[in-house]
């Protein structure tokens, strides 16, 4: 017999939802992390209707709302002109609070659910389909050691080392490129976004919950943003905003990019969020494309529990089908804050003009608010 049903190879937003949701249905779940502490980065910071939905699932939607920000809206502006304006409809809302505190409810809800489910400090460094089971080497920091399960669930990232292992091919898609993100104090009343679609790049603003306020800025030559001063500079040339934060702040800079694994299961063996499909940030759009992931998994890892036997085919068909209409989203919208000028800058403005006119401003922003993925 196995040691466990499910064994999930990472603890990251996407696989703490997934064991919430199977401790739940009381499947016996263990969660091995190679991070020793909570991972406190400034990352993702939306949510959006099938993330929320998600949420409502594992049974922490309500201290979610709570503690989140609801945008009334959203702007985007192009050379100090207003290009569009949106409002998200109260049964599509998008709620903003950080991936860190999202996480830290996510871990208390599984820690309630199932006590000890969590290992954190166990690194994955295999994990082999036995036909009849899986058998997971974990190095805990006292030598290798083998646990085994019914399946196992690969949800270590973008950079997956299991998934090279398996050697499932990973696919670029279209989207790409570098940004500087920086999260600051901020009293302002209007809990609104704002794009700027600047000929030089995209400046991103978006309010976030206790008075603080998130910055992105595209990347656009050479010139390095890799301090508050330079950023502060850089979002003033092009926008004419100049956003008074302090001078100590660092900067994170990173590279958008996406691609998608070949194939999303591998008999008992199922990749899961970034490490089955990497989807630009841009758009807000990769956490809770993953989180919805992790219910149709469930039902999928339920079902196979049931019978006795791994059949993915749905989950992986329905995934991959989401994954290609969100990256297909954010390419377009990352084409939107590209750098631009002359006839290409005059057209993207014209472009967003129709979709923010009266006729396909639901559509855009069911579009925005992942509708249909």
């Amino acid at each position: 017999m196995p040691h466990h049903d499910v064994v999930i190879v990472g603890a990251g937003p996407v696989g703490l939802m997934l064991a919430c949701l199977l401790a739940q249905r009381e499947v016996d779940v263990v969660v091995c992390e190679r991070r020793p502490d909570a991972d406190t980065r400034s990352r993702a910071i939306g949510i959006h209707r099938p993330g929320l939905d998600a949420l409502d699932a594992a049974g922490i939607g309500a201290a979610v709302r709570g503690e989140a920000l609801a945008l009334e809206g959203g702007e985007v502006r192009s050379r100090g002109r207003m290009l569009a304006e949106l409002d998200f409809a109260p049964e599509r809302p998008v709620l903003v609070l950080p991936q860190r505190r999202t996480d830290d409810l996510l871990r208390h809800r599984l820690g309630v659910l199932a006590r000890g489910a969590l290992r954190q400090g166990h690194v994955v460094r295999s994990v082999r389909d036995e036909e009849e089971f899986v058998r997971v080497a974990v190095d805990a920091g006292h030598g290798l050691r083998e646990i085994t399960g019914s399946f196992a669930v690969v949800a270590d990232g973008v950079h997956s080392g299991i998934r090279e292992q398996l050697g499932i091919e990973w696919r670029e898609r279209a989207g790409a490129g570098r940004y500087s993100m920086l999260d600051v104090p901020d009293d302002a009343e209007r809990a609104r976004a704002v794009l700027h679609c600047e000929p030089a790049g995209l400046v991103e603003s978006f309010p976030m919950p206790g008075a603080r306020r998130r910055w992105v800025v595209r990347h656009g030559g050479a010139r390095p943003l890799d301090t508050a001063t330079a950023l502060r500079s850089e979002i003033e040339r092009r926008t004419g905003i100049r956003p008074a934060f302090p001078d100590d702040l660092v900067p994170v800079v990173f590279d958008v990019a996406q691609h998608a694994a070949a194939a999303f299961a591998d008999g008992r063996i199922v990749l899961l969020g970034d490490a089955a499909h990497e989807v630009s940030p841009i758009g807000g759009q990769g956490m809770n494309l993953g989180w919805a992931d992790a219910v149709r998994l469930a039902v999928g890892i339920i079902r196979g529990l049931e019978r006795g036997q791994p059949d993915f085919r749905s989950y992986a068909r329905r995934s991959a089908r989401a994954a290609r209409r969100a990256q297909r989203r954010a390419a377009f919208y990352m084409s939107m804050g590209a750098p631009a000028a002359g006839a290409p800058l005059v057209m993207r403005e014209q472009v967003i003009r129709v979709l923010g006119s009266r006729p396909l401003r639901g559509c855009a922003s069911g579009l925005i608010t992942m509708r249909g993925v």
